[in-house]
């Protein structure tokens, strides 16, 4: 089980961002292209991959289209072999992460952007270290 320490920095545009999509790498998948394909225009448009971000996108790619892989090998073979469906839990698990990471996920989507201004916290009196009048 995994514990989170604290809260999550949002994620924020960022200086160096691509601004155009580059073209799926050539070794990926079909599956894992697909993947690239449909992700990149929204993390380009949110301005928040740049180039060294690509191989982390490459890999929540690569997981995701491993999970596409393993369930047409099971579905092929008519079996469960618990083997693959091990294997596609843990790349069903990493794939989960990695889209964390790039705010491909609803809970993470919603960090985008949430540093805005403070609210004003007129009564609050827990609100510590604040200008008060």
């Amino acid at each position: 089980m995994t514990h989170l320490r604290g809260v999550k920095p949002p994620v924020q545009s960022d200086a160096n961002a691509l601004k155009k999509a580059p073209a799926a790498p050539k070794h990926l998948s079909d599956y894992a292209r697909a993947e690239w394909k449909r992700i990149m225009p929204g993390l380009i448009e949110r301005g928040i991959i740049t180039r060294g971000d690509l191989g982390g996108v490459e890999d929540y790619c690569r997981a995701r289209g491993l999970v596409r892989e393993i369930e047409d090998a099971l579905r092929t073979s008519g079996d469960i072999d618990l083997k693959l469906c091990r294997l596609q839990d843990k790349a069903m698990q990493t794939a989960r992460q990695l889209a964390a990471e790039y705010g491909l996920s609803p809970v993470s989507r919603s960090r985008v952007g949430s540093a805005g201004p403070a609210a004003d916290d007129g009564d609050n009196p827990l609100a510590i270290g604040r200008n008060r009048p």
